[in-house]
């Protein structure tokens, strides 16, 4: 059988309204709200911007399309994800503003690492890490999916450490995570980050949150924030305004 016959099937399909061509796999770990909300996060002011475990660019490509004066770099650990955000990156029409670095994000700005993101030259680091613990979850059967999905106890930590490192003096965090992560979360950026914003983000009014944004200053020390929450869906389950206008129109997320 031929590599082309084994190749994993794809599908192109369009976020934002249309305005965002993602090619991805058919199976496994699919584009969800978490990508768009946290693209949605980006200030305008970014200019030098990273996505730290890209998949498929998803996250930065649309922070890109928020941000015209921006540059990104798509940092992915599967070869095949990172091809296939190169392919979505040509797609979009973004090649001249963005980079697909293959390679683990804790190698980031370290001796032998790849040369791009250099030490110190980011102002704005996104990430989606995986968000559930080996410990407490069923491993997918799917690698990719699975990859995605788990984490160790230390990931946040790592990750955190990572963008420090990538980011300039001042530079922004932005993460997406599930509310049980808080305390981890905090433990992480203790010592490097401050000024922590934390946006919840509800699937109904009466609901308890189901992820939370985080936003941290590298090298700041003031206290953390807890902003209004996000509400996906009314009462009666037709989508927010706030959350329509954000994941279909591109508008921008306010967390001050």
């Amino acid at each position: 059988m031929s590599p082309e016959t084994t190749r994993p099937a794809v599908t192109q399909d369009r976020v934002l309204g249309g305005r965002l061509v993602l090619c991805q796999p058919e199976k496994g770990h699919r584009v969800g709200h978490d990508a768009i909300l946290l693209a949605a996060a980006v200030p305008r002011a970014a200019r030098r911007l990273a996505d730290f475990g890209a998949g498929v660019g998803s996250a930065g490509l649309a922070a890109l399309l928020h941000v015209p004066q921006a540059e990104a770099v798509l940092i992915e650990i599967d070869p095949a994800l990172a091809d296939l955000a190169g392919r979505n990156v040509s797609a979009n029409g973004l090649s001249e503003r963005c980079a697909v670095v293959c390679a683990d994000v804790l190698a980031l700005a370290r001796p032998g690492g790849p040369p791009l993101p250099a030490a110190e030259s980011l102002d704005l680091v996104l990430a989606n890490p995986p968000f559930n613990a080996l410990d407490a979850h069923q491993t997918s059967p799917d690698a990719g999916r699975a990859r995605a999905h788990m984490a160790n106890a230390d990931t946040l930590r790592d990750w955190a450490t990572a963008a420090y490192r990538c980011l300039a003096p001042g530079g922004m965090l932005a993460m997406i995570l599930r509310p049980e992560d808080l305390s981890p979360l905090l433990a992480a950026l203790e010592g490097r980050f401050g000024a922590v914003r934390l946006l919840p983000v509800h699937p109904r009014p009466d609901a308890p949150a189901v992820r939370l944004i985080a936003r941290a200053i590298k090298g700041r020390r003031t206290a953390p924030a807890i902003l209004p929450g996000l509400i996906l869906a009314e009462a009666d389950g037709a989508p927010g305004a706030r959350a329509l206008a954000i994941l279909r129109d591109g508008a921008a997320l306010d967390m001050g």
